[in-house]
């Protein structure tokens, strides 16, 4: 299972709100649910991330093994 919860805990460090990222990467509002709820979204996304937000992925992700 993938987790974004690094994702989360680095916009708390960051002290950036889902709101101004939104407009800073172009990404939906439904996109952001996706990974508030920690379903998959494209690898695009991730990158449009990555470059807003001058980071790696694994930066923004987990993967969670299956117990």
């Amino acid at each position: 299972m993938i987790s974004y919860k690094p994702f989360q805990k680095l916009l708390i460090d960051r002290e950036i709100k889902k709101q101004d990222l939104l407009k800073m990467t172009g990404i939906s509002s439904a996109t952001m649910a996706k990974l508030n709820t920690n379903e998959y979204v494209s690898l695009e996304v991730i990158d449009k991330l990555c470059t807003a937000l001058e980071c790696q992925p694994g930066d923004l992700l987990e993967h969670l093994t299956d117990q």
